[in-house]
């Protein structure tokens, strides 16, 4: 299935139906009074979050919803029935943007988590509603209130708990290949990833969703490579798996120009927390290890680098428990916030 991450849409709930003008009329029975009924409300548009979607695919093709008006009003007192409700599936951690204002008017975060984005129309009153003693037989009657419309930018970020980073061939799929059932594509040239891949890790006990971002270039600013379009994905996240090929000479300028790229994109994105590994042990010495994690160390000032062999699996461990503490400490908050807002 292709991926989609972004969808512009049309939206417009239903109007409602018209209330009616009607006079009662039957034999033998001499002024019968009013007796025209009320319409029926308009469809409201509901959006949900369904998390068997992964993709916003389906609204590449379909961009325009528009919701059924309310039944008009009709005389003997009877009432238009009200429009059915249109509901609009969408994967789980969707937002929803005003296209117009750039407000941002829900996020679907949570499995089964629904909002009325558009109300519809209220029906109008028939006649009959505005029979008093004053006034016996009105002829005064209302249009159902029309519908709103608006267009929408769906924007999906994917609800994982850490991002995988780093350039092309730094390791990245193959990592997720390992600790997953995940089986994205891996290939020794650059770009096999060309859209997100979620994994589910499992370690002591605890569910991490790892998600393998396409490989950023120096130069994704630009567009250069596959830009920057899935960072967004990031700030969902715990934290950052950063990976870099130990093997490269240039491996802290490297992360460097990572960092630059991300801090470009949202320069909160810079402040989440990271985790630093060194991939590719397996075809590097002792020797060329320690040299290089101290050479990485004192070029970027950053301590407790991890060395990891993805095909081995030395430093695999240290690796998922530093990841495992991270989510460990989201969850934690997230729990603390939860329980202060009650």
């Amino acid at each position: 299935m292709q991926f989609l991450d972004e969808a512009t849409i049309y939206l417009a709930s239903g109007a409602g139906g018209d209330g009616c003008l009607s006079f009662r009329r039957e034999k033998f029975i001499p002024n019968g009074g009013p007796d025209g009924g009320n319409g029926g409300r308009g469809g409201h548009i509901i959006f949900t979050a369904n998390p068997q979607l992964s993709t916003l695919i389906d609204y590449r093709y379909q961009q325009h919803f528009t919701a059924a008006r309310g039944g008009h009003g009709m005389g003997k007192n009877r009432h238009g029935a009200n429009a059915p409700d249109l509901t609009i599936p969408v994967p789980v951690g969707t937002e929803i943007i005003d296209l117009d204002t750039g407000d941002l008017l829900a996020d679907l975060t949570t499995p089964g988590q629904q909002i009325v984005l558009l109300k519809g129309g209220k029906g109008g009153r028939g006649n009959a509603m505005f029979a008093n003693s004053v006034n016996q037989a009105p002829r005064r009657f209302e249009l159902g209130v029309p519908g709103q419309e608006r267009k929408v930018r769906l924007q999906l970020k994917l609800m994982a708990d850490i991002g995988l980073l780093g350039l092309p061939n730094a390791g990245k799929s193959t990592f997720l290949s390992v600790v997953s059932n995940a089986r994205p594509k891996i290939a020794d040239y650059p770009f096999t990833t060309l859209a997100p891949q979620l994994g589910m890790v499992r370690h002591q006990g605890l569910d991490i969703v790892v998600a393998d971002l396409p490989g950023l270039i120096e130069g994704a600013a630009e567009g250069k490579g596959l830009g920057h379009r899935f960072l967004k994905h990031l700030s969902r996240t715990a934290g950052i798996l950063h990976l870099v090929d130990g093997t490269n000479p240039d491996a802290a300028k490297h992360y460097k120009t990572l960092r630059q790229e991300l801090k470009q994109f949202e320069p909160a994105l810079t402040k989440l927390k990271e985790v630093i590994v060194l991939t590719k042990a397996d075809v590097m010495t002792a020797e060329a290890i320690t040299t290089a994690v101290a050479a990485f160390e004192k070029a970027t000032r950053k301590k407790g680098v991890r060395v990891l062999s993805s095909l081995t699996k030395d430093g695999l461990d240290q690796v998922l428990a530093d990841l495992a503490k991270l989510v460990k400490a989201r969850r934690r908050a997230a729990i603390i916030a939860s329980t202060s807002a009650d």
